[in-house]
């Protein structure tokens, strides 16, 4: 049987309390229709924790512990620049790269970006339905977009770079345990763009011999890197 997970990180996780946070009795309620004597996980980032459901009320929920459970993290420190994508692409890309183990979302506005606005909030959201769904005891973070320029000038000194580009260079790249990679648009990274990679010596990811989409681009990058 499924047992659900939740983030909970303004809950405190005690051995037996009461629960009243309203989104998640909804949830348990209307939603997945929970019963006394059923199991759920709450997470928090810091730990979790197996707990069953004494009693389900409109306005509060008993919850007494069973067991701590090992946390499942990310075995790297990943971090994904992408140029944002149109319609729902961008959500996505947060939900499967989530799901792989990417730790930070930084959204770019480059030359050839088919979208500008982003909302962070709805991404953050998706992050954490990604992290319950899979099992993942942390939540990665999402940032404002950002262009190419202010990404190096903020990142070049404090991580591993690379770009992802169609290519036949097949060099065998040290991946280190904190690492970036650049996805670009569906048009191609622009000719000031590949200038700026070159003078900052990016590394590059060879992903496939095929041309792929941006999104596809985002999930083989990131699998080829946990």
């Amino acid at each position: 049987m499924k047992i659900h997970r939740f983030y909970a990180p303004h809950i405190e996780l005690k051995h037996d309390f009461w629960l009243h946070d309203p989104g998640l009795l909804q949830q348990w309620r209307k939603v997945l229709r929970f019963k006394a004597g059923e199991q759920l996980v709450l997470f928090d980032g810091q730990q979790d924790r197996l707990y069953k459901l004494l009693e389900l009320k409109d306005a509060e929920a008993h919850l007494v512990l069973i067991t701590e459970y090992a946390r499942k993290l990310p075995a790297k420190n990943i971090y994904l620049f992408w140029a944002l994508l149109k319609k729902d692409k961008n959500d996505w890309v947060v939900q499967k790269c989530t799901e792989l183990g990417v730790s930070h979302f930084v959204p770019i506005l480059a030359d050839r970006s088919e979208k500008t606005g982003f909302n962070e909030q709805r991404a953050t959201k998706i992050a954490i339905e990604a992290a319950e769904q899979c099992g993942r005891s942390d939540i990665p973070s999402v940032r404002e977009p950002i262009n190419l320029t202010t990404a190096f000038n903020e990142f070049a000194t404090k991580l591993q770079l690379l770009v992802c580009e169609q290519s036949s260079d097949n060099q065998k790249l040290e991946i280190t345990d904190t690492v970036g990679v650049f996805i670009g648009p569906e048009g191609g990274w622009s000719e000031a763009e590949k200038t700026l990679f070159d003078a900052h010596n990016t590394q590059h990811l060879n992903l496939h011999d095929f041309t792929l989409r941006a999104e596809t681009a985002c999930v083989t990058a990131i699998g080829k890197l946990v």
